[in-house]
């Protein structure tokens, strides 16, 4: 059987401008603090062969300056996108609370089964998260993969790696600039995949 090793490492974008808010499709870019959070959880790590990136600005930009600094491939990976929030995308938890419209306590308890008005179903995200996982790493079997990306996609492909059920993704905290390494084997067909490490850069 062919079995390659792959690690992949996992960085969240670090905070954005414009605050704490449902952001899927809201495309705005890293705030000064941001920038220094992923500067800072980037630093010391001399592994990475190339970097694969979310297209939206938070998780990009940052990309584009890592890429060039270290001369590295960087490549985008639109099914690693954020979850779209439909209705409630760029506004805050407290205004859905308050004026809705969806019932967003039903989403944070039992997100399977409650979206956002116009929004993706928590299935359909996590399905096409987790097609861009497998070609992922296909397409770079046996190398050091940095991956940046955002929170939800990374709640569900943790999820989707440890067999965890959906609706425990809220047990998960993933802040911002947070790093996860999955490292993972190719037999025959099969992805196979483990959770290496989980947790924030300080």
């Amino acid at each position: 059987m062919d079995q390659t090793a792959t690690t992949i490492d996992l960085i969240r974008h670090g905070e954005p401008e414009g605050g704490r808010m449902f952001r899927g499709r809201t495309d705005h870019p890293l705030s000064e603090k941001g920038w220094g959070q992923m500067r800072l959880a980037s630093a010391g790590e001399a592994g990475w062969e190339v970097v694969v990136s979310s297209p939206m600005l938070r998780c990009s930009e940052f990309a584009e300056e890592l890429s060039r600094a270290r001369g590295l491939d960087l490549k985008y990976e639109h099914r690693l996108r954020e979850m779209d929030f439909g209705e409630w995308d760029g506004r805050t938890a407290e205004d859905i609370l308050a004026n809705g419209p969806g019932d967003l306590s039903a989403f944070w308890a039992d997100p399977p089964n409650a979206q956002a008005p116009g929004g993706e179903a928590l299935q359909d995200f996590a399905e096409r998260v987790a097609a861009g996982w497998e070609d992922l790493v296909r397409q770079h079997a046996g190398r050091h993969v940095l991956v940046v990306g955002h929170g939800g996609a990374m709640r569900v492909l943790i999820a989707h790696v440890m067999g965890m059920p959906l609706s425990n993704l809220f047990r998960m905290e993933v802040p911002y600039a947070c790093r996860t390494r999955i490292r993972a084997d190719i037999d025959g067909r099969e992805v196979n995949a483990r959770l290496v490490s989980h947790g924030v850069i300080t």
